[in-house]
């Protein structure tokens, strides 16, 4: 095996200067030193050169030479400059990236073609005019710093601006790109016509446009450094055609190719088409991506500059296929952006429900803004009897992995918070879940409880920081709640334990994403929170808790800028709970009797509230709710009244079937109750207990 080590030499004959950046393609114009004065000549074009401008003291092309008689010579003569002097090496001063100077009008030697037409070939007939191969490495520097540009880019518009800026004005002095519409993603196949969009157009900018007049395909505009109006929006690529087959053949084209100027005018229209100057001053260059031809670009350049030349198509196809692969992996890329955003819409909850005697807000940030999607979820669930579940959980890691184990533990706890069962047993029931789901699948979670006729809320954690309460008064303190184990491990039971949770105090459920980080441990990130809580608190007053939305952003604001290691979800509650006089609460026996007896508690309670117009509507649907529990329970059934911002009603039974609605036919004697509570009631429904169901409804009051 060789041995011998291969190192990368520079090859560039420019000595870099402090503070040019030599992958900018403005470096012809930092690097370039101005114009003399009164010399009128200016910046000449950028392009392949075979010459370079003329030495001091030599005669310019088409004028004649410097008497020595006329004067001395210039300042910037170089010592022993004259008749017998050895010529110097005049080197071609570097347009950016690498690309020498065209010669403008007037350098360049002039050739008679057939007919008598005049032909620049920019060879300056001096000596120490470049070598071929010195040329060929200015292209390959090109090229090589124009493909890191585009690369550089992420999503699609970036690539596409990267190979405008590359290209212009170092390669080509406008250029149209066209993309696919739309564009297809990885290996779908695309259905309907190849039709291809205008998706970006760039040219020199007047500024920079130091040769004047500078190209325009069409008539210009009032604004001369546009080109949207440039050729045609949308281009329908029929097959068989002209264009279809210049861009079958995939690689780079003169325009003045039959096939290619064919294919102008079904590109750019007829009056873009007509634009375009005669000779190879443009080359049309298929974009090809990893399946397919995804889109063309034009590359175009001024009668006032050379053509391009043969080795010009080499360069062309690599700035195409580049772009064309860049543009292949930003559709991938957005496409998995976009099914992370989607995978988060759906595995977060999109609104909060609004629940009585309890106001919910919550946030939820990303580990990054590459990743959109985390393990961490947070949850507001309503419960039978006005009470409310709330739920915040993380799974180990921040993948699109942890995202789907955490979708299905979400799931899997809305279906237990719906059997209305102990917070303890709804942890038990998800550690089984999560060691069903597969091996180190595991997670932290607090499962919490309130209800506001009690005041009460019950909470039980699995290895998930304690909850954090802030009192009315401004005092916040730390839950002192049972830690566990995290779900996932087995075998652990999980303890609940019962605290007050008084009007007006909030509670804050919060991930290890905000307490936790690299520059603090978790317990340091808690007495942080709970201080931040009581500073905020302290702003509104002992008697005003502060706004919901206003604390979660000053939660986060804590967070500093070494803090985000880890997605954070963060829910808040503000406890109001229901006054005892606004609840009425009896048992019923379950006989013959109960729905009348129902029907004179509501009117009686009803008229102790002020709400007699409600009356009759209450009436008709208690009595029919509860006929129907009455009919097939064993137990006393439960009636109790809530006065909130809505009047609701709650009938409680031993049955465990929840009732349908249906339709009832002419011959039958019932099924019509709950059809008269769906069309009187503003909301009803029923939800299963572990004791039995409870069906309620609610009606508007003034």
């Amino acid at each position: 095996m060789d041995s011998t080590r291969v190192t990368e030499q520079p090859t560039s004959f420019e000595r870099p200067q402090p503070g040019v950046d030599p992958a900018d393609p403005r470096g012809a114009f930092l690097r370039s030193p101005a114009p003399a004065a009164g010399t009128g000549a200016a910046l000449p074009a950028q392009g392949r050169s075979g010459g370079e401008p003329p030495a001091p003291g030599a005669a310019a092309p088409g004028g004649p030479a410097p008497d020595a008689a006329d004067g001395p010579a210039s300042e910037h003569s170089q010592p022993g400059a004259g008749p017998d002097a050895e010529p110097d090496d005049h080197r071609p001063r570097p347009a950016p990236d690498g690309i020498p100077v065209q010669p403008a009008d007037g350098q360049g030697r002039v050739d008679r073609a057939p007919g008598g037409a005049e032909r620049r070939t920019g060879q300056v007939t001096r000596p120490g005019r470049p070598t071929p191969m010195r040329r060929d490495g200015d292209r390959l520097r090109f090229v090589g710093a124009a493909t890191r540009r585009i690369a550089r880019g992420i999503d699609l518009d970036e690539i596409v601006m990267g190979l405008c800026r590359a290209t212009v004005p170092t390669f080509s002095d406008a250029i149209l790109v066209y993309l696919r519409d739309p564009l297809p993603v990885g290996d779908e196949r695309p259905t309907g016509p190849l039709v291809l969009r205008l998706r970006r157009t760039d040219r020199i900018p007047p500024e920079r446009d130091t040769e004047g007049g500078g190209f325009m395909p069409i008539a210009p505009p009032e604004q001369p450094s546009e080109l949207d109006s440039v050729g045609e929006e949308l281009c329908t690529v029929r097959p068989g055609s002209a264009l279809a087959e210049v861009l079958r053949g995939v690689r780079p084209v003169f325009t003045d190719a039959p096939a290619a100027r064919a294919a102008l005018p079904e590109l750019l229209g007829e009056e873009g088409a007509a634009a375009v100057p005669d000779g190879q001053r443009a080359v049309l260059a298929p974009l090809r991506g990893r399946r397919r031809v995804i889109g063309a670009a034009l590359f175009l350049r001024r009668p006032e500059r050379i053509p391009f030349e043969a080795d010009d198509l080499l360069v062309a196809a690599q700035l195409a296929t580049h772009s064309a692969l860049g543009i292949d992996k930003a559709v991938l890329y957005g496409r998995e952006a976009y099914i992370a955003d989607e995978l988060q819409r759906t595995m977060l909850p999109e609104t909060l429900p609004r629940c009585t005697g309890v106001r919910l807000a919550s946030r939820y940030l990303p580990a990054a803004e590459t990743a959109r999607v985390g393990g961490d979820w947070y949850d507001a669930i309503p419960l039978p009897g006005s009470r409310v579940a709330l739920v915040v959980g993380d799974v180990m890691g921040h993948s699109m992995t942890s995202a789907a184990i955490m979708g299905q533990l979400r799931t899997t706890a809305q279906t237990l918070a719906g059997l209305d069962l102990p917070p303890q047993e709804v942890l038990h029931h998800l550690d089984e879940q999560a060691q069903r789901l597969g091996v180190d699948r595991m997670a932290t979670c607090l499962y919490a409880v309130y209800d506001p006729v009690a005041h009460r809320i019950t909470v039980a954690n699995a290895g998930h920081p304690p909850p954090v309460l802030l009192h009315l008064g401004g005092r916040a303190e730390v839950l002192r709640v049972p830690a566990g184990a995290p779900i996932g491990v087995g075998g652990v039971d999980f303890e609940a334990v019962e605290l007050e949770a008084p009007a007006g105090a909030t509670l804050l459920l919060y991930t290890d994403g905000l307490v936790e980080s690299r520059l603090r441990d978790v317990w340091t990130g808690i007495e942080q929170l709970r201080e931040k809580l009581a500073a905020t608190a302290q702003l509104t007053g002992p008697d005003h808790p502060p706004p919901l939305e206003a604390l979660c952003d000053e939660v986060l604001d804590m967070l500093g800028p070494g803090d985000r290691d880890d997605d954070i979800a963060l829910l808040a509650a503000r406890f109001d709970g229901i006054a005892p006089s606004d609840v009425a609460y009896w048992f019923l026996e379950p006989e013959d009797a109960a729905p009348g007896r129902a029907r004179r508690l509501a009117r009686r309670q009803l008229s102790r509230w002020g709400m007699d117009e409600l009356s009759d509507s209450v009436e008709l649907l208690v009595s029919e709710v509860v006929t129907n529990a009455v009919r097939y329970a064993s137990r006393p059934v439960t009636l109790r009244l809530l006065r909130t911002d809505v009047l609701r009603c709650e009938v409680g039974d031993d049955v465990p079937q929840l009732p349908r609605l249906r339709q009832a036919r002419a011959t039958d004697e019932g099924g019509r109750g709950l059809y008269l509570v769906n069309r009187l009631a503003r909301r009803w429904g029923a939800t299963r207990l572990s004791t039995g169901k409870v069906v309620w409804f609610e009606l508007n009051h003034g």
